[in-house]
């Protein structure tokens, strides 16, 4: 399967690592919004062995229609801006490219843009794609069907910098139908990424727990969405355990 990335932060990187490491996948490209590492190998920026996978581009380097069309691809990882999809997602569509991003959020008017995409294509978007956060709010919300009345709280912690409320603890209060006040942020240190559901009960106390130990578990996550989104129908998913 030939698969093309956009992004490579600190998210993106850890993606690239784990997708050259598969031998099921070709990368076949990044792309990435500063000109720094322009055409760059990235197995070889990332210390990987490996002479046959993926360039660096810039995004102003190539339209998206002369990228799909000289550098085709099988499905689209998106781990860079939630507006990166307004310019990619028409011509990736219409070429019948699979879709998996991981934007943490978009705007009401861009997911009525990718609802429309999906029916030309697959589109898979998860604000948080590891495999373990979705089996938690599962979990989650197979508690509070048996438990409707207990008391809620959701305690999140991230690295220092990250300045905004952790999107998928929004998107476990969605889940849970609970009102955003009920989530508690901690910015620490270099914390990648925690999530925690409290159920309060009287006398006793549940707790739900999912921590990324390294940002591959996004790589994981998005190389599963990607190799289980490519064959299926057209359509759209919002993997969020809804």
């Amino acid at each position: 399967m030939r698969i093309g990335l956009f992004g490579f932060g600190r998210a993106g990187r850890s993606v690239a690592t784990i997708l050259l490491q598969n031998e099921e996948v070709h990368l076949c490209w990044v792309v990435r919004k500063s000109t720094t590492l322009q055409h760059r190998s990235v197995p070889e920026f990332l210390g990987i062995k490996d002479d046959e996978q993926g360039v660096i581009y810039s995004k102003d380097e190539w339209t998206p229609k002369r990228l799909f069309d000289e550098h085709p691809i099988d499905a689209l990882i998106d781990f860079s801006a939630a507006d990166a999809i307004l310019s990619y997602g028409k011509e990736a569509a219409k070429r019948g490219i699979a879709i998996v991003t991981a934007i943490s959020a978009y705007p009401p008017e861009t997911v009525d843009l990718i609802k429309t995409l999906s029916r030309k294509t697959r589109i898979l978007w998860s604000p948080n794609i590891t495999i373990g956060i979705n089996f938690l709010m599962l979990a989650a919300k197979i508690l509070k069907t048996i438990a409707p009345y207990t008391d809620i709280e959701i305690i999140e912690e991230h690295f220092k910098n990250k300045k905004e409320v952790s999107g998928t603890a929004i998107k476990i209060t969605e889940a849970l139908s609970l009102e955003e006040g009920a989530i508690k942020s901690v910015r620490a240190g270099g914390i990648v990424g925690r999530h925690e559901i409290i159920f309060g009960f009287p006398y006793q106390t549940v707790r739900l727990i999912h921590e990324s130990i390294t940002r591959e578990a996004f790589g994981n996550g998005a190389l599963f969405a990607a190799q289980n989104l490519v064959d299926k129908k057209r359509g759209y998913i919002l993997w969020r355990t809804s």
